[in-house]
């Protein structure tokens, strides 16, 4: 009994003129992350993408990889048959057999998209329905609150016949909402500020920021193995990693405790800036959470904004910190952000920094530093690393 996945369009549907660019897109990013598991064909029609296996492709592996692929809505398990109502009630018996045993009540739902086809959408569920009492008597028939849900739809290349569809990672395909470079932290929020941005078709460059000798090399490694995760759902990105050490160590040397996490700030988005526009990322994403501490006051973000002439997009910025961790949690991020390793951010924490930095003096202190042969050192020498899929 042969088996494909049914790939259900989220918003995609609503689009205008535009909607093949975003079809197309997910029918590139869905072959190629389904590449390495073997031969899939990949087929568009009527607003379904039909993903039929190979000779010795992994079936299940290409399930899990779905699950994951911003753009699908829902995707189904279904069983193929020819197109004759002897041959659709047969393999809805066997092919649900697992399920409906299980059960005490069901319905069918059928969509006939073959128009040609000598029976309509009732009459097929009806006989399909008939068929399924007479192969098991513990089921009943509720159209209302069924159990199970059998699914028959009847399209110009086949029948199909499946149970209840699995919810798809929704949003847009990635490369369709543009290109952005993310500051990546190894904590809860930057990876979930990631996940979100890419869920909304963005291509990402995450940057972070390490600080060795005062930052170990596990700590960088725990950052890869985060974004691995993300790119599990984003696809396939390169980590660039800027030496920051001697940006802090001249800040500490010259200027006020206080000021030190804002104009630290400030330094990262210039150098952030510079590697964006080098990349083709036309905005800049962080993973701040307004009031959460005390670089995230408004007035701490507009000084820091203050030194970047590109857009910068902040979309945990309303969000509870149990709504990140709950999210972190589902895209499975959430233990390893939590390994107590030291980042750049938090081996000079000033024990009260400013959370309400005027502008003018935070310009005037950062006069007493060589802005720009800081910055161009430490572009000079960042590292470019190719992060992987993450696999369960």
């Amino acid at each position: 009994m042969k088996e494909v996945l049914l790939l259900k369009l989220g918003e995609i549907v609503l689009k205008g003129l535009n909607r093949n660019t975003f079809e197309n897109a997910l029918i590139k990013n869905i072959r190629r992350r389904l590449a390495p598991l073997g031969e899939f064909e990949v087929r568009m029609a009527q607003s379904t993408i039909t993903v039929t296996p190979g000779e010795g492709a992994d079936f299940e592996g290409a399930v899990e990889r779905v699950r994951k692929i911003f753009g699908v809505i829902t995707f189904s398990r279904a069983c193929v048959t020819e197109k004759s109502m002897e041959a659709v009630c047969a393999a809805a018996v066997e092919y649900l057999r697992p399920q409906l045993s299980r059960v005490r009540t069901f319905k069918v739902e059928t969509k006939r998209s073959d128009k040609k086809f000598p029976f309509n959408s009732p009459q097929i569920s009806a006989e399909v329905g008939a068929c399924l009492l007479d192969a098991f008597p513990n089921l009943t028939v509720n159209v209302h609150e069924p159990d199970v849900t059998v699914r028959v739809e009847i399209r110009d290349f086949a029948a199909y016949v499946h149970g209840e569809p699995e919810q798809g990672a929704g949003g847009i395909p990635v490369g369709t909402g543009g290109k952005a470079a993310i500051l990546i932290s190894g904590g809860i929020d930057s990876p979930v500020a990631a996940w979100m941005m890419a869920k909304r078709g963005v291509e990402l460059t995450p940057i972070h920021f390490a600080s060795p000798p005062y930052t170990s090399e596990r700590a960088e490694q725990k950052v890869a193995q985060l974004l691995s995760r993300v790119a599990a759902y984003a696809g396939r990105m390169y980590m660039i990693t800027v030496p920051f050490a001697r940006v802090q160590e001249e800040i500490l040397d010259k200027c006020p405790e206080d000021y030190f996490t804002i104009l630290m700030r400030r330094f990262m988005m210039r150098i952030a800036q510079a590697i964006a526009k080098d990349h083709g990322a036309k905005c800049l994403v962080t993973g701040e959470n307004l009031g959460q501490v005390a670089s995230q006051t408004m007035d701490a973000m507009a000084v820091t904004g203050a030194v970047v002439d590109i857009p910068m997009f902040h979309p945990l910025i309303g969000m509870d910190k149990e709504e990140i961790v709950t999210r972190a949690r589902k895209i499975g991020t959430l233990e390893t952000s939590i390994l107590p390793y030291e980042d750049c951010c938090t081996v000079f924490t000033p024990k009260h920094p400013k959370t309400k930095p005027v502008l003018a003096l935070v310009e005037a202190e950062e006069a007493k530093l060589d802005v720009d042969a800081l910055v161009a050192d430490a572009l000079a020498n960042t590292e470019k690393v190719a992060i992987r899929y993450y696999e369960d």
